[in-house]
């Protein structure tokens, strides 16, 4: 997939605005430059920000109901998946949480946050925070069954998680222990014919 099919699946599948676009062209080189300094991400990916990063990020916007009014991103690290779904949400439907223990990488979040005009609140470990969120959404964080365990330790409402994994989604979503309060469906990556969306629905 090449730089011009992705931008045509963000514009007319994900539906990304011609504003929201031209942002995301100027997060990708605001990363490059930071990652010469930092290690946001690895030197490996950064010829694949479009697809490895952005993109797989985004496809998270196809699944975001309307009735979802606070999203929160564990472990954003450089912005993903939070970053990019706060960058779609031009007309502000929700409010969106970036937590992200790294005090280098949150300083680059602010300053995406601030050079692109993006509407999002960066946050510290997720440990050392009340949460309270309609909407869970985060890739490369933690294991799955430690996702699910901090959602249920800390969110007492009904809740939902988006999570991004690999060609071992199947597999890791058997070894956790479901409750009967919590079903879950797998989408195909758009990205990575391997790959998998995880969508658990917490009741």
């Amino acid at each position: 997939m090449n730089y011009q099919d992705i931008l045509r699946i963000l514009k007319n599948k994900l539906l990304f605005s011609d504003s929201s676009i031209e942002k995301l062209k100027k997060f990708h080189d605001m990363l490059i430059l930071a990652n010469k300094k930092y290690n946001l991400i690895s030197k490996n990916s950064e010829k694949d920000i479009w697809l490895r990063h952005i993109l797989d990020s985004a496809q998270i916007v196809q699944y975001i109901n309307n009735d979802v009014k606070n999203i929160s991103d564990f472990g954003s690290g450089a912005g993903f998946p939070g970053a990019i779904i706060a960058v779609f949400d031009v007309k502000k439907r929700f409010h969106m949480k970036l937590y992200e223990k790294s005090p280098v990488k949150r300083s680059f979040l602010n300053e995406i946050k601030s050079e692109l005009d993006v509407d999002f609140e960066v946050c510290g470990n997720i440990y050392e925070n009340n949460l309270s969120t309609d909407l869970v959404v985060c890739r490369a964080f933690k294991k799955l069954e430690e996702i699910i365990n901090i959602s249920r330790e800390t969110l007492r409402k009904p809740h939902k998680l988006i999570i991004l994994k690999g060609k071992n989604a199947q597999l890791e979503i058997n070894k956790v222990p479901l409750s009967k309060n919590y079903s879950y469906k797998l989408k195909d990556s758009i990205t990575d014919s391997d790959s998998k969306l995880i969508i658990i629905e917490a009741r």
